[in-house]
């Protein structure tokens, strides 16, 4: 006997439905609770948001206003007599600094130290985002990133010793109650859609110049 499709016995189109569930979503996002308790609290907020964020993109291409790529800003400027390098990034500012044996006063992480920063805070973030995509529950997370870097690197007897961090190693701390394949699959998306750690295995191409202050001259 053929099978026939259930009818929407609701009266309700998929489109009206999409609309309701859109309104759910925006409710948590205003009502929810402080999420520092613990993360299956935040993963709920983090998912109104990420679907929030998917359906405004939608309207954005529906609406033919789809922008360009963003143009991400840095700037370090050296500080007058201790050298510390002064890190602005939009609003924010951050401390770079060297140890004492490098005429530094440590009063803030080297350059290395802040790029496996970067790699350890990009990972997290994108295992709470997959985590919130994938209704995967997470109760904590915490991410260690190593590397070696050898100050013997160039010098006689070293030169193929690489002067950049290398043997860069990350291990995921997550506390979670999914079985062993669901945190396989949030692991592999993790690594296919983290965007700094997949600019740390990719070649990159990167252009340069020197510009005299006060003068249009570029060397």
């Amino acid at each position: 006997m053929p099978t026939t499709a259930t009818p929407n016995t609701t009266g309700k189109s998929r489109q009206e439905e999409q609309r309701g569930e859109q309104r759910e979503e925006q409710h948590l996002l205003a009502t929810a609770p402080d999420p520092r308790p613990g993360l299956r609290a935040y993963l709920e907020v983090k998912r109104a948001a990420l679907l929030a964020k998917r359906e405004a993109e939608r309207e954005a291409e529906r609406a033919g206003s789809v922008t360009g790529p963003n143009r991400l800003r840095a700037r370090t400027k050296a500080e007058e007599r201790s050298g510390v390098r002064r890190v602005r990034i939009r609003h924010h500012q951050i401390l770079s600094d060297s140890p004492p044996d490098f005429a530094g006063y440590d009063l803030g992480p080297a350059s290395p130290e802040i790029q496996l920063g970067v790699l350890s805070s990009c990972l997290t973030h994108v295992f709470l985002i997959q985590a919130a995509d994938l209704r995967l529950p997470l109760d904590s997370l915490e991410v260690e990133v190593q590397a070696d870097q050898d100050p013997r690197a160039g010098r006689p007897g070293y030169e193929q010793v690489p002067i950049y961090p290398h043997n860069i190693s990350y291990t995921v701390h997550i506390t979670s109650p999914a079985g062993k394949a669901r945190i396989r699959e949030l692991h592999e998306t993790v690594e296919r859609t983290c965007p700094i750690y997949n600019l740390l295995i990719n070649p990159q191409h990167i252009t340069g110049r020197v510009v005299l202050t006060g003068s249009p001259e570029e060397i």
